[in-house]
């Protein structure tokens, strides 16, 4: 009996060791897929922020893989070139644009023109009583005498 029992677990062992490896089939275990950027940024259209958000990167013993680190940062650095160089042309034909509609560079107003101080109603010169220096108002005996 102790050797029935003996066989029959050997033979169970070896039954569970094939099954696991892979048997006498030739299959074996699948290799593993290596671990690749799966949902690369789209290349027909710019990018979005959902696409930046979307990006996972493949994480290796050492950290990222720098393959693909650097893919993304390449492509993420052309498009920002691109919209930069974009919104540099834009700005530049509005401000061409404004200056044509206001008439040209050179003749660009705030306001009216101002040809002289502009003094309130009802502020007169005789109002004024302190003669203390060149920057003073004039005292009222000064302008009853003229």
């Amino acid at each position: 009996m102790f050797w029935f029992l003996l066989i029959a677990m050997v033979v169970v062992v070896a039954a569970v060791t094939l099954v696991v490896v892979g048997g006498g089939d030739g299959g074996g275990l699948r290799d593993s897929e290596p671990d690749r950027l799966h949902d690369p940024l789209p290349e027909d259209r710019p990018l979005g922020r959902a696409d930046v958000d979307a990006v996972r990167l493949a994480v290796t013993v050492r950290g990222y893989r720098m393959n693909d680190v650097d893919d993304v940062l390449d492509r993420l650095g052309a498009e920002l070139a691109e919209r930069d160089a974009r919104i540099a042309e834009l700005e530049a034909a509005l401000a061409g644009a404004h200056a044509s509609a206001m008439g040209g560079p050179g003749l660009i107003q705030d306001g009216p023109p101002v040809l002289g101080p502009v003094e309130e109603p009802g502020e007169g010169t005789g109002d004024r009583t302190s003669a203390d220096g060149p920057d003073a108002p004039a005292s009222p005996e000064g302008e009853e005498g003229a």
